[in-house]
């Protein structure tokens, strides 16, 4: 299984961006997916996850109502729309997939057996 993020960029407070995860090798329905981000000098926290079917999401306090997660089972890819991008959201954003994630371990870096090779988000003020 090999995921593929991209979607990245310098954009300016305020504005969007969508990074894009596309999904290869195994059949995308059976994996949960989620993004996690670096910041620099800090660890790897849970964004947004999403599970198999797409019927529900998880979003962490710091981008709830600003960011959201999707998925398209025809083109093997998930989606995060960002908004109202704040310059604390600066970071290297990775996607991951999971064939066990449960809603119990949806932020839980542990949980996914697939990640991406990340892709950097950078908002100026």
């Amino acid at each position: 299984v090999q995921l593929q993020a991209s979607g990245g960029g310098l954009v300016q407070a305020g504005n969007s961006l969508r990074l894009s995860c596309v999904i290869s090798g195994r059949t995308f329905s059976q994996y949960a997916m989620a993004w996690f981000r670096q910041a620099p000098g800090k660890e790897r926290e849970f964004v947004a996850g999403i599970n198999r079917s797409g019927g529900r999401i998880y979003a962490s306090d710091s981008v709830k109502g600003r960011f959201t997660i999707s998925r398209d089972s025809a083109k093997n890819t998930g989606y995060l729309e960002m908004n109202s991008l704040r310059p604390e959201d600066t970071a290297v954003y990775y996607c991951a997939a999971g064939p066990l994630v449960i809603s119990s371990n949806i932020a839980s870096q542990n949980a996914y057996y697939y990640w991406g090779q990340g892709t950097l988000v950078t908002v100026s003020s």
